[in-house]
């Protein structure tokens, strides 16, 4: 499984919990902004979208039909953009009882999450169509992958019709999980006492951020290990750097081909949590150009992945699409410059951080 390992922000210790820029920006106030701004609202939209997922299956079970179908199947790719924003925050309540891992079990190299899904659907197990007991077995049974399998994998056309209630149950069962999930990461950010508290009210007392630089230290690495993650694993996952290079079986929901509109929500979440955070106002007027370009390219790289539409084997097949990838990864490349060397330069900070790794 996908490990994201620690990044290492070391900050002058005369700085203290404010940036050199400007006296009047607290890191307190970008934190709470962050909080605010992007990860609440992308929690509820997660949410939301995931409820109505539920619905569109449980309508597609009782009343089978190409048209229920293809409507939970537009629903199902609104919550693959939702959680792809939503997700790069990686850390918090995610984190808590494998909600990351069980909402999204990715990469599954050996295909060991994919048999367990098919021996799910061929054995007929009935607590897999119970969302409560779902969410107690193996977290390849019960996200975002194993849904597109049920919707979009061999025998999918089942779905259409009556012949075979299980897949569509357990299918409701999934989605009424994640839903579930959705909820309780939600509510847990919104608690007074809870974990955005801790984050954005760092102090000596405070037992994971003892000061306001450990606080930004979270937020920067986000962004830092998100763009790695969107360029080396799921870009560079399928995409070589030539045809007889590519494995578009290894990029992430190709089933559903909903691969760069995940990219796209990736990206997408990236801008919006650095523009609601002001992370750029903390810099010094003569290097506001930093801020500037880092939001012009994540929305020119969101952009370009949501212009690319269609099987990911077509896209990597066709020319002008492919000249769009190659172009999404030059765009990764230069933001990961921009933020990783020039951002962290101008306030100092020293990053440090290993490489995505898998096993």
């Amino acid at each position: 499984m996908l490990k994201r390992s620690a990044l290492v922000l070391i900050l002058p210790l005369a700085l203290l919990g404010v940036f050199p820029a400007s006296a009047a920006v607290k890191a307190s106030d970008i934190i709470q902004r962050a909080i605010d701004g992007f990860v609440r609202p992308a929690y509820v939209s997660l949410h939301e979208h995931a409820e109505t997922l539920t619905k569109a299956m449980h309508k597609l079970c009782e009343a089978p039909s190409q048209g229920e179908l293809d409507a939970a199947r537009a629903e199902f790719s609104a919550t693959v953009h939702a959680w792809s924003s939503a997700e790069i925050i990686g850390f918090g309540p995610i984190k808590e009882n494998n909600r990351l891992e069980r909402i999204l079990y990715w990469p599954d190299r050996k295909s060991l999450g994919l048999k367990q899904v098919q021996t799910a659907l061929s054995a007929k197990d009935p607590t897999a169509t119970d969302s409560a007991q779902l969410a107690g077995k193996s977290i390849a049974l019960q996200g975002l992958g194993a849904l597109e399998f049920v919707l979009y994998g061999d025998g999918s056309d089942t779905l259409t019709g009556k012949d075979d209630p299980y897949r569509c149950a357990y299918g409701a069962a999934i989605a009424g999980n994640i839903e579930t999930m959705a909820s309780e990461v939600s509510a847990a950010w919104n608690k007074p006492d809870g974990f955005a508290a801790l984050w954005a009210n760092p102090g000596p007392q405070n037992a994971l951020y003892r000061d306001g630089n450990e606080a930004v230290t979270e937020l920067v690495g986000v962004f830092i290990k998100e763009l790695e993650m969107v360029r080396d694993v799921r870009l560079k996952g399928f995409f070589g750097g030539k045809p007889g290079a590519d494995k578009p079986k290894q990029a992430i929901y190709w089933r559903s081909q909903n691969t760069t509109n995940s990219l796209a929500g990736n990206l997408a979440g990236i801008d919006a949590l650095f523009q609601v955070s002001k992370l750029g106002d903390a810099l010094p007027p003569d290097a506001r150009w930093v801020a500037e370009s880092i939001h012009i390219q994540l929305a020119n790289g969101a952009a370009t992945a949501k212009s690319i539409s269609g099987p990911i084997d077509k896209a990597l097949a066709d020319p002008a699409l492919r000249e769009k990838l190659k172009h999404l990864a030059l765009i990764t490349s230069s933001l990961s410059t921009l933020i990783g060397t020039k951002l962290t330069a101008e306030f100092g900070l020293t990053a440090g951080f290993s490489s995505l790794d898998g096993d």
